[in-house]
């Protein structure tokens, strides 16, 4: 599997799955703080209550770390979140198949595992079943995690363009800034966001 490099195309947050790889300093915190929320809405949605949900958002954090070598983003329409549905749904199903004892006779809890590990048995292909509001969230904690790596005033100018769809010149005024450099706070800002969650843009 090739290793991951800033040079490499494709894939969703693949400069935090670059991170991750070389363990940089911060990296499994921003891993966590952008993706945990989303993993815990995949695991809720297989049905599992708040403490197994913990256990098993654990269980795919500390799989991560050991096999983040293997995300390859050279794989046509592979994405750093799609690789992370996939170790969820790993996570889930081995869960589900644990709790399941030998069939005797038809419970009501044998039945909902079952329902869970027949809803998560496809072969992973596609996206992942993220909501609308899943995907919000997950775009509003990596603009927060930008925020604070950018200058306020780089930010601002990002907020006015991009967000609230104002003209460069108005905001250049405003900011007392030049187009250029509204422009180009606007495109940076764009291109760490891009960086940290390509697939989701």
């Amino acid at each position: 599997m090739a290793r991951l490099t800033e040079n490499t195309e494709g894939s969703s947050g693949l400069s935090l799955a670059i991170r991750l790889q070389q363990d940089s300093a911060g990296a499994w915190r921003d891993l966590v703080a952008l993706y945990g929320p989303l993993v815990k809405s995949w695991v809720h949605q297989a049905g599992f209550r708040q403490v197994e949900a913990e256990d098993i958002v654990q269980d795919v954090f500390l799989t991560v770390h050991r096999s983040i070598e293997r995300f390859d983003p050279t794989v046509p329409g592979a994405t750093f979140r799609g690789w992370l549905w996939r170790v969820t749904r790993n996570a889930v199903l081995q869960i589900a198949r644990k709790k399941i004892p030998p069939a005797r006779g038809g419970s009501t809890a044998q039945a909902h595992l079952a329902e869970i590990a027949d809803a998560w048995t496809d072969d992973g292909a596609g996206d992942p079943p993220s909501t609308v509001r899943d995907i919000t969230a997950l775009l509003h904690r990596a603009m927060g995690q930008i925020e604070a790596q950018v200058e306020p005033l780089t930010w601002d100018a990002f907020v006015r363009t991009v967000l609230r769809g104002e003209s460069t010149e108005d905001v250049a005024r405003a900011l007392t800034m030049s187009p250029s450099a509204v422009r180009k706070a606007k495109s940076r800002t764009l291109q760490r966001l891009r960086k940290q969650l390509g697939d989701v843009l």
